[in-house]
């Protein structure tokens, strides 16, 4: 077992707050970023609404330089790194450039700067294509763009695993640290809310088609239809315990435990892989189900896959065993910055002693969960679970205790 890696920095650009402590307090307060879509006209699409950022004028955070060869994405990712490293008390220049590095997650790149550059092209000429589409689309530009920013030339990279690459970020954070990385700056945002890419996302058929944004995504309830995707995510920023305790540093908890697994080809016969996950990280975390306080659920809100998460969780904690709980009905669905949001949200839960409510969702009684719905729960909340899952197979699941 290597030596503790704990998160001292937070960043946060989410669909309801624009910054860690209003994202907090709209979350505690079951405050919902999902409303009809103003980034394009989706009056002719099935799926209408959707988590939107409030409040980012990218403008106001970054330097024009920046603002013409990147997406919207990479212009939140940026913004909620420097809020991570600000928070974090730490000042890239200051260390030696190859003891820090990023390592973020993808799941669409840069939809939206690759549709307007495609339009020029059609419309207009290959001439008219911006060069900076050579790089402003691809997945692993968050990662580029925030080591370039800060000056950050240690080990980095990029993971692709839809929802459960957030949590795969962190774990290859964790990894790096233990290796010997003094600083990572690691989770997930994505943004794809544009005409292009809600093509994209309704082609996997698991998006909801209600118009109320109240009654649209619904997991663990016996109204769920699909769930609302959504824009953002958050960055945190990973340090050896030893290390961070050294300089002083606030320590918001510890990343104790990860694993990942992959589900059989369906109609195999074979169990889905999340049990296995979870198991597998309490392993690496060396705890026992009971030590688990709450889970941060993925909520897929899609029939099938909330009962595989439900039966995953009972066999595992037993039935309503454990709290189980899913912000993300104010959000949702964040792609690869879901997860890592929920890892911040477990992490303000270890800190205020409560789990947020999940809004808007009766829960249906089959599915065997303790959902914590509409309002907070008070709870001495020291070690939480945070799982994610991602289309085609993937699971993955962390672990996150208070720092002693």
């Amino acid at each position: 077992m290597g030596q503790a890696t704990v998160v001292t920095g937070v960043g946060v650009t989410a669909p309801n707050g624009l910054g860690a402590k209003e994202y907090w307090a709209a979350t505690r307060e079951g405050r919902s970023g999902i409303g009809p879509i103003t980034r394009f006209t989706a009056d002719g699409y099935p799926s209408r609404i959707a988590g939107e950022v409030p409040g980012f004028v990218a403008e106001e955070h970054l330097p024009s330089r920046l603002i013409a060869q990147t997406d919207r994405m990479t212009r939140l990712a940026l913004l909620a790194a420097d809020w991570a490293l600000a928070d974090a008390g730490i000042t890239p220049e200051e260390l030696p450039e190859f003891d820090a590095g990023v390592i973020t997650a993808s799941s669409s790149g840069g939809f939206e700067f690759g549709e307007r550059e495609l339009r020029n092209l059609w419309s207009k000429g290959g001439a008219h294509v911006s060069a900076y589409q050579s790089f402003a689309w691809f997945y692993a530009v968050n990662t580029g763009q925030i080591s370039i920013r800060h000056g950050m030339r240690g080990p980095s990279g990029v993971v692709v695993s839809d929802q459960a690459g957030g949590l795969d970020a962190l774990a290859q954070a964790r990894r790096q640290i233990r290796k010997g990385s003094r600083v990572i700056v690691s989770g997930g945002v994505d943004a794809s809310i544009c005409s292009w890419g809600w093509v994209a996302q309704l082609a996997a058929g698991r998006l909801s088609t209600s118009d109320d944004p109240e009654r649209a995504y619904l997991p663990f309830d016996a109204a769920a239809g699909g769930h609302v995707p959504g824009e953002g995510g958050a960055i945190l920023v990973l340090e050896d315990a030893e290390a961070a305790r050294s300089r002083g540093a606030r320590l918001y908890g510890e990343l104790a435990g990860y694993a990942a697994t992959f589900d059989p080809a369906p109609h195999g016969g074979r169990p889905p892989g999340l049990r296995r996950a979870i198991e597998l990280a309490l392993d690496d975390a060396r705890l026992a189900p009971e030590d688990i306080d709450v889970v941060f659920a993925d909520a897929a809100a899609v029939p099938e896959l909330d009962r595989a998460e439900a039966e995953a969780l009972s066999a595992v904690f037993g039935p309503r065993g454990v709290p189980v709980t899913a912000p993300k009905t104010m959000t949702g669905r964040l792609h690869s910055g879901a997860a890592p949001l929920d890892v911040v949200a477990a992490l303000l839960s270890i800190r205020a002693r409560m789990i947020p409510p999940t809004v808007n969702v009766s829960p249906d009684q089959a599915y065997g969960l303790d959902l914590v719905t509409g309002r907070p729960r008070s709870a001495d909340v020291h070690t939480a679970l945070v799982v994610a899952r991602g289309q085609g197979g993937f699971n993955s699941a962390v672990v996150v205790r208070r720092a002693e």
